[in-house]
């Protein structure tokens, strides 16, 4: 089995990218249990983010590295929070402070201007110089609702509400959040690029 870090300490984010990698042929290792610290993330774009992300965990490991960034981006707020999403309310953020001030410059905007997708990159990088990193994308829409709902996932979950489906986010099963997401989508890409 090929070993991959994976460069995040998110746990909500570890669950998802093991759960949906866990068939594959990488013996996947938090980055955490190597005691490589989160880098910072000093680019403008998920794609900037990503990279930033899986080089440094590639770098302190000698390890191919698998890098997330992703968020939620809100056409009524001129796409923020975006980059920006897991500290949307300062440098201390947490998913209640976030979602508090997501309801907050929402709510006097109507339902219908509420637009919103949850945007995923996902970087596989073979090396620390990787010159041609994987890039995979995936993107979930859906809108934004005042009233949280349900009580999986993690993030704004709770406020994101999918018309197709009549529920949030978060009143999804880990297993069909994992199939229709974002994120589950930019791995399947990504998995079908994948070196075996």
């Amino acid at each position: 089995m090929k070993k991959l870090v994976l460069a995040s300490s998110n746990p909500g984010k570890l669950r998802e990218l093991s759960a949906l990698l866990h068939d594959w042929h990488y013996k996947i290792i938090p980055q955490a249990e190597l005691n490589i610290a989160d880098v910072a993330e000093t680019g403008t774009t998920f794609v900037e983010n990503a990279i930033i992300k899986a080089r440094h965990a590639a770098q302190q490991t000698g390890y191919a590295a698998l890098a997330d960034d992703s968020g939620i981006v809100v056409d009524a707020l001129n796409g923020e929070p975006g980059v920006y999403s897991a500290r949307f309310s300062g440098s201390n953020a947490s998913d209640d402070a976030n979602n508090a001030l997501l309801v907050e410059k929402l709510r006097s905007v109507p339902e219908s201007q509420r637009s919103a997708r949850y945007q995923a990159v996902i970087v596989y990088m073979r090396n620390a110089v990787d010159p041609s990193p994987i890039i995979c994308e995936g993107s979930w829409e859906g809108v934004i609702v005042l009233d949280p709902r349900g009580s999986g996932g993690f993030g704004y979950d709770p406020y994101f509400y999918l018309p197709a489906y009549g529920c949030t986010s978060a009143e999804l099963s880990a297993e069909e959040k994992n199939r229709i997401s974002h994120r589950g989508k930019a791995l399947k890409l990504l998995l079908e690029r994948l070196p075996h």
